[in-house]
């Protein structure tokens, strides 16, 4: 098969495109995976292939590789394959080893890195992509059509390279890297086969970081975390509030909008009630609003409020002329309640086992504080994580 030569100080590896069906033919997978009723057995390694079967011991023992974890991860992936339609299903190549010294056949006519590379009479071993050529193999089996229109890229290692397959495979597996969840709400509007319901919550969250009419413009973290400069809330924290408040909406009936102008529309509204009832809050809490000696803009405090915000908005959103007052007027009760979210001794007024047991609790407590006895009724199923 055609491929690209590739020398690096005194290493030498190829590149190749090959067709899905003719790679799901001659890889083998180390590790077993399962997909509703159809599972990859694991291929046992030659004796003398002693790559495979270190690789084999780690998949077995590395608890990342559990059968749960790896049926989860290639569902997922699966379920990408099924529905990107303009992404390509596989952009970055897999990487390979065969123990086998392969072939390889310059074009000639000067031209020595293009050639033909025959492939080995073993099957090629993962180093890297196991879970998306599982996954490609389910998904080839429920759309055998598509393997025409399939090639994926590959890095191959021969012979030589043993020490560094390996080498190459405990790295990639020991150091994962994960994309920060602040980032990947920013890229939420860009990528096609992401929910709607994300989108939707990912825009509001950008409204109120970049608008001038947004108590939290430049406030909210963007950078999970590395943010020098003084910030109330990270973005992934206020995207989980958001999109929660998006998909119970869902759940009693509001219609997604999945297109983009409808969508930017239903943002702006969602982007208005939320900026009323923060407007409202800063003007009843007063100085403690923004103040560092209290913890009424820290995020757990901050979430708690969201959550009776979204009280508010199922209940009392409409007509939205007049309200910023009748909210302010509904949470004024919080105005008494200053000296209790001082940072000095808040943990100890708020016992709790963790953030998210204080933002629980936290929300009951605003609640209760709150002018708003129809929605207080409806708060036990969503106070229950």
């Amino acid at each position: 098969m055609l491929a690209t030569r590739i020398r690096q100080k005194d290493s030498m590896f190829y590149l190749m495109a090959v067709p899905a069906r003719d790679l799901l033919d001659h890889v083998r997978f180390v590790s077993r995976y399962e997909l509703g009723k159809e599972r990859i057995k694991a291929d046992k390694p030659e004796a003398p292939d002693d790559v495979a079967a270190f690789i084999q011991q780690i998949e077995r023992s590395d608890s990342a590789f559990q059968r749960q974890l790896v049926q989860r991860k290639v569902g997922q992936i699966l379920n990408f394959y099924e529905t990107t339609m303009s992404q390509p299903p596989i952009p970055g190549c897999v990487l390979l080893y065969t123990a086998e010294r392969l072939a390889f056949h310059p074009l000639g006519g000067g031209i020595e890195t293009i050639g033909h590379l025959e492939l080995p009479c073993e099957k090629f071993l993962i180093i890297d992509g196991q879970h998306r050529l599982a996954a490609l193999r389910f998904y080839l089996t429920a759309a055998p059509q598509e393997a025409e229109t399939i090639h994926v890229p590959c890095t191959i290692f021969d012979g030589h390279n043993e020490d560094f397959a390996t080498e190459m495979f405990v790295i990639i597996n020991s150091t994962p890297t994960r994309i920060n969840k602040s980032h990947l709400v920013d890229l939420y509007e860009r990528i096609s086969w992401t929910t709607a319901d994300s989108k939707l919550a990912a825009r509001v969250v950008q409204l109120l970081y970049e608008r001038a009419d947004s108590p939290l413009q430049y406030k909210i973290n963007r950078l999970g975390g590395r943010s020098r400069q003084a910030k109330w809330i990270l973005q992934a924290e206020l995207f989980n509030e958001i999109h929660r408040w998006v998909r119970e909406d869902e759940a009693r009936g509001f219609a997604m909008p999945k297109d983009s102008g409808l969508r930017e529309r239903e943002a702006e509204r969602r982007f208005y009630i939320l900026a009323d009832f923060l407007h409202a809050a800063a003007d009843v809490w007063g100085e403690t609003w923004g103040n560092d000696r209290y913890m009424v803009t820290k995020p757990v405090t901050l979430k708690a409020m969201l959550r009776v915000a979204f009280e508010l908005a199922s209940e009392d959103a409409e007509p939205e002329s007049g309200r910023f007052e009748r909210w302010r007027n509904r949470l004024q009760p919080w105005s008494n309640l200053k000296s209790e979210f001082r940072a000095d001794g808040f943990y100890e007024r708020f016992p709790a086992k963790g953030q998210v047991e204080r933002t629980a609790r936290l929300h009951r407590h605003l609640l209760r504080h709150a002018r708003l006895p129809e929605a207080a009724g409806n708060t036990k199923s969503r106070n229950a994580d």
